[in-house]
């Protein structure tokens, strides 16, 4: 079966919901009730060629207006992430004394490259641009997709789901400020590529014997099955083969410090990737923070604020020495 085939098949599955209603299309030039469910209307508008589908009071589906204002989280919101690269790690002592490793990450010139609503797409989502890039270096679909949107050429591009009332106009920028020491994150990337490796160090195998009776294979894997029954390799034998190179989450990393003025980010514990890596930030997804203290969608600067004389933010440690706890 071709894809368009299956395109249709899926397409045609959604006008099973409204089974019960009366399926009715009607142009410009009627006034007969008409498909009212926003999957349905999302059909009509992509496989009819009347000018426009009508909804069920006779008004026009138009896409919602988006405006960049602050608002108010509600519990089922879900804001949109930042696209940033990777510096490397290092440490720091916070202020009662305890090493904290730290990976330092730069939110570098995020900005909204593109906005999908329900009418148009059929999801709510916000396509984030990071860095700078000549157009020499993209090919020419590419450079006609930041023209079309009005936006600068972008090195690396990021779709973010989001709810509707998340959403951002196109060019917004979104910075550091975006989250808030203190609240947990979720980093994602491509992990370090390590080639091909042997068992011991890509599963942690123990190894033959050191030294009598292993001739030659003090780093072998051993046996991979059994003889006449069931006579195969079973699916899933951790085997020497390729290792890293691959997307991995790294859940409830801990926001330590971040820097307006650098639009940097001190973050505890070691994140996937190599230094120059993107790495992409969203809210944590288990330890979720606290909705009162997030900027809701994203950060906006007053007129008269410069982002360059700002101080870095530091997480509240509490007032409470760790080391003197026990006495």
């Amino acid at each position: 079966m071709s894809a368009l085939s299956r395109g249709l098949i899926s397409r045609f599955r959604l006008l099973s919901i409204n089974s019960a209603a009366s399926p009715t299309i009607t142009s410009s030039s009627s006034s007969s009730s008409s498909w009212t469910h926003p999957s349905c209307y999302f059909f009509f508008r992509t496989f009819s060629t009347e000018g426009s589908i009508q909804a069920g009071d006779g008004s026009s589906l138009s896409s919602p207006i988006i405006e960049a204002k602050p608002g108010v989280m509600s519990p089922n919101s879900k804001r949109t992430g930042v696209i940033a690269v990777k510096c490397g790690m290092s440490a720091l002592w916070d202020k009662w004394g305890a090493r904290v490793p730290i990976t330092v990450l730069w939110v570098d010139d995020n900005i909204v490259s593109q906005v999908k609503t329900i009418e148009k797409e059929g999801i709510t989502a916000l396509q984030i641009g990071c860095g700078q890039k000549k157009a020499k270096h993209l090919t020419k679909p590419e450079v006609g997709h930041f023209r079309a949107q009005g936006v600068p050429l972008k090195r690396k591009l990021r779709e973010f789901p989001v709810t509707e009332d998340a959403l951002l106009p196109v060019g917004t920028t979104i910075g550091v400020r975006h989250f808030v020491p203190g609240q947990f994150i979720d980093v994602t990337g491509i992990t370090r590529g390590k080639g091909f490796q042997g068992v011991m160090k890509k599963h942690g195998f123990k190894g033959m014997p050191a030294s009598h009776g292993a001739s030659l294979s003090h780093r072998s894997l051993g046996s991979t099955g059994q003889r006449d029954a069931p006579g195969k390799v079973f699916k899933g034998k951790k085997m020497a083969g390729r290792m890293g190179g691959k997307q991995r989450t790294v859940k409830n990393v801990w926001v330590y410090k971040i820097d307006p003025a650098r639009n940097l980010m001190w973050v505890r514990g070691q994140v996937p990737g190599a230094e120059g890596n993107f790495v992409f930030i969203k809210d944590a997804f288990y330890k979720k923070p606290d909705k009162s203290i997030l900027p809701f969608p994203t950060y906006f600067a007053n007129n008269d604020e410069d982002t360059e004389t700002l101080e870095p933010l530091v997480a509240d440690l509490g007032e409470v020495d760790p080391f003197m706890v026990g006495e």
